[in-house]
């Protein structure tokens, strides 16, 4: 049995039974009744408050509004980001619970944000 060198626990591990299908390495359990990656998901919808900034470093000089902190999941993430690009009239992507607009939209940002009923602070 090969053993990781970051921790005592065996590398690798069961991902597929017969019985059940694939399963989840880290708890044992079919995916579809994996519990790690519920906690995992209940983990990453943030904190509640919404923070909106202007960043430019490692952007070339140009300027990104950047929104964090949103309490939704992926594809609500996903619809709320392409909402508030059509309202800003610009580009834009959402990255790793990340929405980021181009351009210097912060104040617009804010107004939308909190006519949607999210608690929202200008960072």
């Amino acid at each position: 049995m090969k053993f990781n060198s970051r921790s005592d626990q065996p590398k690798g591990g069961l991902v597929y039974s017969t019985e059940v299908g694939r399963t989840c390495p880290t708890c044992r359990n079919a995916l579809a009744q994996c519990s790690c990656k519920q906690a995992a998901q209940a983990n990453k919808l943030g904190d509640g408050q919404v923070r909106v900034s202007l960043q430019t470093k490692g952007r070339g000089g140009k300027s990104v509004t950047v929104i964090k902190g949103l309490p939704l999941d992926a594809i609500a993430l996903a619809a709320l980001g392409k909402q508030l690009r059509t309202a800003c009239g610009s580009g834009g992507t959402v990255k790793d619970g990340v929405i980021e607009i181009q351009g210097d939209h912060c104040d617009k940002m804010v107004e939308n944000l909190k006519g949607q009923g999210f608690q929202v602070k200008k960072a």
